[in-house]
């Protein structure tokens, strides 16, 4: 049973991830709310993880939901059930999409219905990730429990991981001014400042 609600709910995911894996972390964070699979915390290693690795994010963190699903559930052998169903869920929805859209697009790819929808799907798009890296962003550089239990200025300073947020200037200065490094460059050197800080 717990297989077919891992299909059904990375299904859903996938259903509505318009833009890419950025898009699915709404329906991720919902995910964690509902079920024991992973939480809020492992959500934001299953983001580090799934950036710092080959192939799309969508797939990889559903991947690695699967098998931490599976894994609670029946061991190694349902973790690895677990990760083949889930990103089955996530990608099925985009391959049906895909097949149907393909038979229409050269039919109306003049229309403009189908210009007006587009145009609209990319501020929607953007609004999705927008949200899902606003709630990355206060996951990592906040810490959430100070911010649900906030009382006022004295806990001010506690709100904040002040190393989390010195590296994420840098980073994102770095990124600004050596534009043409790559960024797994970026991800290396804060994982390399993530072992020797231990944070």
């Amino acid at each position: 049973m717990t297989f077919l609600i891992l299909f059904y709910e990375f299904f859903k995911a996938g259903l509505f991830a318009i833009g890419g894996g950025l898009a699915t972390l709404p329906f991720l964070y919902d995910i964690a709310d509902k079920y024991t699979w992973f939480d809020e915390a492992m959500l934001s290693d299953m983001i580090a993880i799934s950036e710092s690795t080959p192939g799309p994010i969508g797939v990889n963190m559903a991947t690695y939901a699967g098998y931490n699903a599976g894994f609670e559930l029946a061991g190694v052998g349902g973790g690895i059930l677990g990760a083949a169903t889930a990103t089955i869920g996530l990608i099925t929805p985009s391959i049906i999409i895909i097949l149907i859209v393909a038979q229409f697009l050269k039919r109306f790819k003049d229309s403009q219905i189908v210009k007006d929808v587009f145009y609209t799907l990319r501020p929607a798009v953007t609004g999705l990730i927008a949200c899902a890296c606003f709630t990355t962003m206060t996951g990592s550089l906040f810490f959430p429990e100070v911010l649900q239990n906030f009382s006022g200025a004295g806990d001010l300073l506690n709100l904040f991981s002040l190393p989390a947020i010195a590296l994420f200037a840098v980073i994102l200065v770095g990124i600004l001014k050596l534009k043409k490094l790559h960024p797994v460059v970026f991800i290396a050197v804060a994982a390399v400042v993530g072992i020797l800080l231990k944070f």
